[in-house]
């Protein structure tokens, strides 16, 4: 992607994309403070939402949370399944960068019935239903998304819920949010090999693989929104385990950060098995071709999503589609009308 030249910047998508990286750079990792300290306190943590709110914020904590070994239970769920559990010894976040998610507020609005006070707020916009129906609401500095395909916002939010675990761990110190910025700005605006892009463009179906930490998971929803393209996320290694089935030649796997040990099993079966691409987006060499992206250690996963928009952003315009306006996605899933 490049916003000097006008087939990239007439977009929103595209423009929304490029925001990120200031919105990072000047994110205030000192609003989180006090309320690290009430989930603490707690010990559990629901972290919910729809779609895009939930799917990389939310699976990205529960990833570092248990990497870094914090006394904290996290879990995640859709707001209407979360709404059948005991949320009473749970605080809970709600993230709807709308405000007016209609599965996100009644289950906050649930919980003030049942008196559960650390029920918190995450959205784009003040003075919303959210907002009305929670304890405390923090509202996010990127605003309003005016694409379909919501891309600031996730990033802005992961690194919310990040920054609580970082004080919670006592590593908020090493939030380098003017460094990770930079990397940001690269994966979004580096060249992207046109053979992959015509692969990925010709294919029937786009799957991502990787760790479940939302990355991937994500990158597969956007290629829905942004492509217009099937895709399929193969959470670990479901991509050798019975799919390749259905796959054919056609097919294309984009593997993020791929594990050692299970690169010999994905070119055994998906390159020489079924004969299609395989593609890895990571930050060093791999036998696959390979999307290299910068070193970034624990925020290496910012890096990717990144990354992942920049290659869905030139298949979709490789493939001429309007990138802000998909036929049928909404911008709000499902309102709540009062």
């Amino acid at each position: 992607m490049n916003l000097k030249d006008e087939k990239y910047s007439k977009y929103m998508l595209v423009r929304e994309m490029m925001d990120t990286v200031g919105i990072v750079k000047g994110f205030n990792t000192d609003q989180t403070k006090e309320v690290a300290k009430k989930i603490k306190s707690v010990g559990r943590l629901l972290l919910t939402g729809e779609g895009s709110s939930r799917i990389f914020p939310a699976k990205n904590a529960i990833r570092k949370n248990l990497r870094w070994g914090l006394d904290l239970q996290i879990i995640t769920d859709g707001s209407r399944q979360s709404a059948q559990y005991d949320l009473s010894e749970f605080a809970v976040f709600c993230a709807s960068n709308s405000g007016r998610t209609k599965e996100v507020v009644l289950l906050a609005k649930k919980l003030a019935e049942q008196g559960n006070t650390n029920r918190f707020g995450l959205t784009a916009n003040e003075k919303t239903l959210l907002e009305e129906a929670c304890s405390e609401t923090f509202v996010l500095t990127c605003g309003w998304e005016q694409a379909v395909a919501a891309t600031k916002s996730v990033i802005e939010q992961a690194l919310f819920y990040e920054s609580i675990l970082r004080h919670i761990a006592g590593t908020i110190k090493k939030l380098t949010c003017g460094e990770l910025s930079a990397k940001l700005s690269e994966a979004l605006t580096m060249p992207i090999d046109k053979e992959i892009v015509k692969a990925a463009a010709n294919a029937t179906t786009i799957y991502f693989a990787g760790y479940n930490d939302g990355v991937a998971e994500e990158l597969t929803l956007k290629t829905n929104e942004i492509t217009r393209k099937k895709s399929d996320y193969l959470e670990g290694t479901y991509a050798v385990h019975g799919i390749e089935e259905v796959m054919d030649a056609n097919d294309v796997v984009f593997v993020v950060d791929p594990i050692e040990e299970e690169i010999a099993k994905f070119q055994e079966v998906l390159e020489k098995g079924v004969g299609l691409k395989v593609v890895a987006i990571a930050d060093r060499d791999t036998p696959f071709a390979t999307i290299r992206v910068p070193k970034a250690g624990e925020l290496a996963p910012y890096i990717y999503l990144c990354a992942g928009w920049n290659v869905l952003v030139e298949i979709g315009m490789a493939l001429a589609i309007n990138l802000d306006k998909p036929q049928r996605a909404r911008k709000i899933g499902n309102e709540l009308i009062t």
